[in-house]
């Protein structure tokens, strides 16, 4: 005789099940991706004590285009001016794509 198995109704939808009810799953996503590449661009010329003028040098660009890579909120930024700008602290950029992996329920005996 098979065991009985029943689905935990203690654990309700994910977080990203409801971005995703809500259509604003990959506005979400590319926010906090922005902020982290901000951050580390930020993080990477205190390090190396660059100050925006220099970064903005050593990217061949405008100091107001290099607010706009380190703004969070800017979504509006090209492949080639974040690999300038990591380029410019010595960084490299990595973008790969992932398969999307399903959320398994949790089942208790």
């Amino acid at each position: 005789m098979a065991k009985a198995t029943k689905v935990n109704s203690h654990r309700g939808s994910s977080f990203d099940d409801f971005l995703k009810e809500d259509g604003i799953y990959e506005e979400v996503q590319a926010r906090a991706l922005k902020r982290a590449l901000a951050e580390q661009l930020d993080d990477a010329m205190q390090s190396g004590k660059l100050s925006k003028v220099n970064m903005a040098q050593r990217m061949a660009t405008s100091r107001s285009q290099l607010d706009r890579v380190l703004d969070p909120s800017n979504l509006s930024i090209q492949l080639d001016t974040l690999i300038k700008a990591a380029s410019a602290v010595g960084r490299t950029v990595e973008i790969r794509l992932k398969r999307e992996t399903k959320r398994t329920r949790v089942t208790t005996t």
